[in-house]
């Protein structure tokens, strides 16, 4: 391997290939010199120096460079931890373009730019070459037949979000080839795709995808790894451990043939995206990228002491986006991931951390404006997970418009009310409709909420209702890690139990929940695995469990088929009525010139609800009149859309409530539907009408139907 290196071209960053040869450019402000490094099959290096060009880009063309060639970089500079430069040629650096990288990195003192051994820590320099432990990016030809494929756009009112893992959905799924399971291929077989088309979910949110560090240090040694992925070091690359293509930069062709698959299916490819912080940790982290490629610009330093790092994610460090070129690196990722791999949108990890301009929370902070105005990005779907581990990092209801945003004022309000817990019904009733306190004042619009009652983070459903209290031994970190305050009920019994009233309640409570989700205002989200009562047997942070903890078990018992059936019935339910899925807010009076009002409160015995009972802390039932004659929706073509109107009759209280119709519904014919009591839709109809009052077992709910 002896090959030339011309000029090049500045522009694009990254590895480019033209059919004859290769671009390479990489910007940093405070390198004095570059290397890119070329990796044969055996592993030899040769090293080109590039090319110091405009803008602070380093660059260079290699005649003869094709697909499948194996590179990175080493940059030269300043080593002053200190003054925040981190420069060491020692270390291979992975290219932040790269748009294919071959495996994981592994652990060892020599990726680390410091000396184990030095007293000061991070000030000593390594003098250890890693080149045997980072892997190497790789030049890939984005040449794809999407035969006509194009981003499905799901209107946002039609969309159910399931939030899923790549790996743990088909691990151990029988239907799908042992080759094929645990990834892109695996997802994208028709076995997988059955499951979610049945389901009746419209889009996947998938956790990370972007390459990621896999054995962070404090994992190291322990068996355990880097399941979930938010600790990218790539934001470019597909993560190679989800391909069966193990051809080098096949992940990228088998990335795009899932996106394909699951399009002609009709589903969406959401990505959970981590730009908030990278995998390199703080300042005793490892080099593997940005930190040797340009700490100083690319990573937000303390003010007078740059040796260290602004943290506001609690991993470490976190991305400087008042950089115009870290901004560039995001934006550049973002519209690579819809216009060449052709996602539908994204979920923003910590999203409050790219909008901090200084330290406070700025929602008109550059990152949100520079989105508003891309005509890419503004046309996919954007989600915010509304906070950060930094001061006044709660941001739920303040990110501006285009955004969606994780409620956690939903999650936390309904779990709240289904355990019983003392709470304002106020709070109920705001977030059952949307949580227009959170999000009318600026314009949004109910998709604005994306609700949910568990995500990845946190309980699975089926343990929110068997624990009381984490059980995270089995992260080696004497349970420690994890949140503390779940507004979790055990249901009686802590864990599992064969207490068949436990058990009978706590599949109650599964169909309380995943039903008062799925006819909120709003978009419902649920997690992989509650349709079906997935267990992580109170482990509510399972981010290091690769293994059956944290797979998708297909063998069902009888109660797990049947939630999966009510699952179904009930998503299917939502979509075929437009009451539950308004794209305008409730007015709570009456419209279009009738004298009933859009939507209506009761309390049990049939009268309006009063002020106090809103606001006291102790009442656990209401029922809630939704008009489908009132819609303000219009159709593809203009036209008013009518359906049928519903009355919804919660109870959380233990014992048993005879509901009272209100005066000026009872002339209407009523038939039950859904009863959370009996594991599946009713068949036989059982009909109300006048002043005959509707048992509603406690803790459940009941579902009324009337044509007009």
């Amino acid at each position: 391997m002896n090959a030339p290196i011309w000029t090049g071209k500045v522009y694009p960053l990254g590895a480019t290939w033209d059919g004859k040869g290769t671009n390479f450019s990489l910007f940093s402000e405070h390198a004095t010199s570059v290397d890119l490094c070329l990796f044969d099959q055996q592993g030899l290096e040769q090293r080109l120096p590039l090319y110091a060009g405009e803008n602070f880009i380093w660059h260079g063309y290699v005649p003869g460079v094709a697909p499948g060639q194996r590179y990175g970089f080493r940059v030269y500079g300043a080593w002053n931890p200190q003054a925040g430069h981190r420069f060491n040629p020692n270390k291979l650096l992975i290219d932040p373009y790269a748009k294919a990288i071959e495996g994981d990195v592994q652990h060892g003192e020599a990726i680390f730019s410091y000396r184990w051994d030095d007293p000061d820590a991070d000030l000593g320099f390594s003098d250890l070459d890693d080149a045997h432990l980072v892997p190497k990016c790789i030049v890939v030809d984005q040449a794809f037949d999407w035969q006509g494929d194009q981003l499905l756009q799901t209107p946002w009112n039609q969309t159910v979000i399931y939030e899923m893992h790549v790996k743990g959905f088909t691990k151990q799924h029988p239907e799908v080839p042992e080759t094929l399971r645990g990834t892109y291929a695996g997802l994208a077989h028709p076995a997988a795709i059955a499951h979610l088309k049945s389901l009746g979910v419209t889009a996947v949110e998938l956790m990370p995808v972007h390459h990621f560090l896999s054995q962070p240090g404090h994992l190291a040694g322990t068996g355990l790894s880097n399941y979930w992925g938010y600790d990218s070091i790539n934001f470019f690359a597909p993560y190679s451990g989800y391909s069966a293509d193990q051809t080098l930069g096949g992940q990228v062709r088998e990335f795009k043939q899932m996106v394909q698959a699951l399009h002609q299916a009709g589903i969406e490819v959401i990505l959970d995206v981590v730009y908030n912080h990278t995998g390199e940790g703080n300042h005793c982290g490892p080099t593997l990228s940005l930190r040797g490629i340009d700490n100083k610009n690319y990573y937000r330093l303390v003010e007078g002491n740059e040796r260290y790092y602004m943290d506001f994610t609690g991993c470490g460090n976190s991305l400087n986006v008042q950089s115009p070129q870290v901004l560039k690196l995001i934006m550049d990722s973002l519209r690579y991931w819809v216009t060449e791999m052709h996602v539908d949108g994204f979920r923003f990890d910590l999203a409050s951390a790219l909008a901090r301009e200084l330290y406070a929370v700025d929602n008109l902070a550059s990152f949100f404006d520079i989105i508003h105005q891309d005509p890419i990005l503004a046309g996919v779907k954007l989600i915010a997970e509304p906070w950060d581990l930094g001061d006044g990092g709660y941001q739920v209801g303040n990110f501006p418009v285009l955004w969606s945003e994780w409620n956690g004022r939903y999650r936390d309000e309904m779990r709240d009310f289904w355990r019983g817990q003392d709470g304002k019904l106020g709070e109920f009733g705001y977030r059952f409709t949307g949580s227009p306190d959170l999000y009318q004042s600026n314009g949004r619009r109910p998709h604005a909420s994306i609700n949910f009652m568990t995500a990845h983070d946190g309980f699975t459903l089926r343990d929110l209702v068997s624990y009381n209290e984490k059980h995270n031994e089995a992260n080696g970190e004497d349970n420690r890690d994890g949140e503390s305050h779940n507004r979790s009920w055990n249901c009686g019994v802590e864990g599992e139990t064969d207490d068949v009233e436990v058990m009978r309640l706590r599949e109650r409570q599964q169909r309380n929940m995943l039903t008062t989700l799925m006819l909120s205002q709003g978009i419902p989200m649920i997690v992989m695995g509650d349709e079906m009562g997935r267990s992580q047997f109170g482990n509510n942070n399972a981010y290091c469990q690769d293994n059956e903890l944290s797979w998708l078990d297909w063998e069902l018992c009888n109660s797990q088929s049947d939630l999966l059936n009510f699952t179904r019935e009930l998503i299917h339910f939502r979509q075929a009525h437009p009451i539950f899925r308004r794209q305008r807010w409730f007015q709570g009076q009456a419209i279009h010139g009738s004298s009933v009002n859009d939507i209506a409160w009761f309390n049990p015995d049939g009268h309006d609800m009063t002020e106090e009972q809103w606001c006291n802390g102790y009442a656990k039932a209401i029922s809630v009149f939704l008009n489908g004659s009132e819609l303000p929706d219009r159709g593809p073509k203009g036209g008013r859309i009518r359906d049928s109107s519903f009355l919804l009759l919660f109870n959380a209280h233990w014992e048993t409530l005879n509901f009272v119709l209100p005066t000026r519904l009872r002339q209407r014919k009523w038939s039950a539907l859904i009863n959370t009591k009996e594991p599946r839709f009713i068949d036989e109809k059982i009909l109300f009408t006048g002043t005959k009052n509707v048992p509603v077992m406690g803790r459940s709910l009941v579902v009324l139907q009337s044509g007009s």
